[in-house]
Parts: structure tokens; sequence; C-alpha cells
């Protein structure tokens, strides 16, 4: 893509400002850090056109409040109170269903993790947001506790002008298949390699 232009251009009638304008899916995955990071990073660029921002986060702890939320959430009120940007929602969906696993059992976090993606469905058709984050989404489907054909059938459907991106290790084929960008991020090195943990700023 030199330039920024595409390498080809399909016959499929469409003009070049309705081909670019057309709403994407999103798919960050593979087993390299960065993938969320990603994904809020281009939601931050969202708010900053005045796209409505919806964070659906799965897997993290409900308890464990991560410094994108943070950011995010302030501007959101910095629009509320001055108009400035987008507004943004941030959904927690469940009690943390991965490394943080204390209440309920699988049974509970898998009916939280299928109510979850009942309410993103529900946004979806009333077009609620510009931009949604599904972050980590990818995981309840690898577990079955939420169709991976719905969801490709659902995104594939989706009324309007509503992007969505979707981050997580281990994408389903169906995820890879309605994306319209699939990014797999490899590990060539990691701090914990040698036995650094995670630290502020940089994990959370």
């Amino acid at each position: 893509m030199p330039e920024g232009r595409p390498l080809v251009v399909p016959d499929d009638g469409l003009t070049t400002r309705q081909r670019r304008n057309r709403p994407l899916v999103l798919l960050h995955t593979g087993d390299g850090k960065g993938k969320s990071t990603a994904a809020f990073g281009l939601a931050i660029r969202g708010w900053n056109q005045g796209w409505s921002v919806g964070v659906f986060q799965f897997v993290k702890s409900a308890k464990w409040r991560i410094g994108e939320q943070t950011v995010l959430e302030r501007l959101g009120r910095l629009h509320e109170e001055t108009g400035e940007g987008g507004p943004v929602a941030w959904h927690k969906m469940g009690a943390g269903w991965s490394w943080s696993r204390k209440e309920g059992t699988e049974a509970d976090h898998a009916a939280a993790a299928a109510e979850g993606w009942a309410e993103i469905k529900r946004a979806l058709a009333e077009q609620r947001h510009d931009l949604y984050v599904l972050d980590e989404f990818t995981y309840p489907l690898a577990w079955g506790w939420v169709d991976a054909d719905d969801v490709a059938a659902t995104l594939r459907e989706r009324p309007g002008r509503q992007h969505v991106v979707v981050t997580g290790r281990r994408a389903a084929p169906q995820l890879v298949e309605v994306a319209d960008l699939v990014t797999d991020m490899h590990k060539v090195k990691h701090p914990m390699d040698v036995g650094q943990k995670g630290q502020r700023g940089i994990e959370w």
C-alpha cells in the first residue's frame, strides 16, 4: 500500500468515497503483546473524530481498573461537559473469566458471557455506537460460551456505519473470515522471558 493507496481497485460499482467509508471489522489476535493497547488507541482516535465509543471488556477482572478505562471515561466526561470528542460507554462483562477466576462457577461465567454478547447484539441493532471495542472477546468464543457463527453473522449483517474491533488470542476462524483487517501479533521477545513481571504504565 504505497502512500496509503490500495494495490487493487475492485470492480464493485462503488465510488472511492463509498468504498473508503464502509464500516470495518478489525481483529487483533496472536500471542504477542499489544492487542488491547492497539484497540484502545483506535478508540482514542475515534473519540477525537466525535464518534460514540462503546467498550465491552471480557475476561479481565471486573474489579481491575486498567489505565485505558480511566482515560476513556475522563474523555467521556469531557465530551459531556464541553461537547468535545464523543461519548464513551465502558462495560465490564462478568466477574473475570481468565487469570482471575474467583467467584461463581463456569456455568455462571458462561451465562454472563452470553448475556454480554446479547447486550452487544442489542447495541448493534440500535446502532448505539460508532466504534465497538470487544476486548478479549475471542476467549468466550474459544470456550464455547458464545456461538462463533452467531457472532460472525451479526457482525456481517450489522446495520449502519458501525466499526467493531475485537481482541484476544486464538481467534475463531469465523471471526477471521468476517474481519476486514486481521493483525496477528507474534512475540519475538518479552520481559517476562527473563523473569520481569508487568509494570505500571506498560501493562496497566
